[in-house]
């Protein structure tokens, strides 16, 4: 059985819940601490992944870190349909796109403003926070006119951009001025085996 070391509260950790439950794949989930605005790991864990960062997952002989390494495996591995991750060259850039803004803007604004405002880690806020409207902005621009990220249906794209979106107010960010993105977020969670973290 896969095995996900993991946080409730971790966004970067429900990404890959959320697309467990989409998969329906059973999976053991392993709870990481944080103490102090750092994981509580060994060092069994960190052989495992070095970088001592949740979320990780282990699927029999294959040991992965990373939120974007794991939704990309478990679609390519587990979806039959391929719809999470397309195989078309086109629509794979495409969502690939959206994975980076989830690890760019979104990490250094929507992230970084939760974790000052809800965790206590120090940096600053201001700055997280217009990052994050920069980023709230990209996502709007797409959504606006389109249901999804990349193509006509949900893909990792969306799941990797949703939780820190969906989490704004966690970071006194609002999300009021992004009529585009409150429909989305109201579109991934009427999805079929749709599951929420705290908060969202």
């Amino acid at each position: 059985m896969l095995k996900l070391y993991d946080r409730e509260a971790s966004g970067n950790s429900y990404k890959a819940r959320l697309l467990l439950s989409f998969l329906n794949m059973p999976y053991e989930r392993v709870p990481v601490a944080m103490q102090d605005g750092k994981n509580v790991v060994d060092s069994g864990y960190l052989l495992l992944n070095p970088r001592g960062q949740i979320p990780t997952l282990v699927d029999g002989d294959n040991t992965l870190w990373g939120s974007t390494a794991i939704l990309c495996y478990l679609a390519a591995r587990y979806d039959e349909t391929s719809s999470w991750l397309p195989r078309d060259p086109a629509r794979l850039a495409e969502v690939m796109q959206w994975l980076e803004l989830a690890q760019n803007e979104i990490l250094t604004g929507l992230f970084r403003a939760r974790a000052i405002v809800k965790f206590g880690l120090p940096g600053d806020l201001a700055a997280a926070q217009q990052i994050a409207q920069r980023a709230l902005g990209v996502l709007d621009s797409r959504l606006s006119v389109q249901p999804w990220l990349a193509g006509n249906g949900p893909t990792i794209a969306d799941i990797a951009c949703f939780p820190y979106a969906a989490l704004a107010h966690e970071g006194k960010v609002d999300l009021a001025p992004y009529a585009g993105v409150v429909q989305w977020i109201g579109r991934i969670k009427s999805l079929d085996r749709f599951v929420g973290m705290p908060g969202i």
